[in-house]
């Protein structure tokens, strides 16, 4: 059974109002994914990153971000994550920004969503915070692959 973990970088939001982290763990909980940790953390890289590195102590096969990945200053997921992701998946990104491109138009350019796998072949992908953006990387390159790409890895 595959296991995930969720982080949510927001400088607004907790559990409680953490629509996005949500919806997250509904989808994949609804295909079969089994959501072992909910966090939400400010947007401060040394945050991050010490949430991301406990959340790889548990061991989930996958771990998902939302928020923290525009071009605001404070939009700092990107900068803390690269460093431990040493294998990226370009074309998750690629993909992502074209799907979002027919949603929101040029708006999109602003996203650097990304997706790799960490040093212990965790495959992890950072969305925005937008809800609307999750649910189009769930249901359009998420959920049609996460399985593939663990397969792969892990092959």
């Amino acid at each position: 059974m595959t296991r995930a973990c969720i982080l949510t970088v927001s400088d607004t939001r907790d559990l409680r109002t953490d629509k996005s982290g949500k919806l997250i763990a509904s989808q994949l909980e609804s295909h079969g994914v089994t959501v072992m940790a909910r966090h939400v953390v400010i947007d401060n890289i040394v945050d991050i990153q010490q949430q991301f590195l406990a959340f790889e102590q548990l061991g989930p096969d996958l771990i998902v971000t939302n928020g923290g990945t525009g071009i605001a200053q404070r939009d700092v997921t990107i900068a803390a994550l690269t460093p431990l992701l040493p294998t990226m998946i370009p074309g998750f990104g690629e993909a992502f920004r074209e799907l979002s491109f027919e949603e929101i138009g040029t708006r999109a350019l602003a996203s650097k969503a990304e997706a790799g796998f960490n040093v212990r072949n965790q495959l992890c992908y950072c969305l925005p915070g937008s809800t609307n953006a999750c649910r189009t990387a769930l249901d359009q390159l998420i959920l049609p692959e996460f399985e593939h790409l663990l397969y792969e890895r892990h092959k």
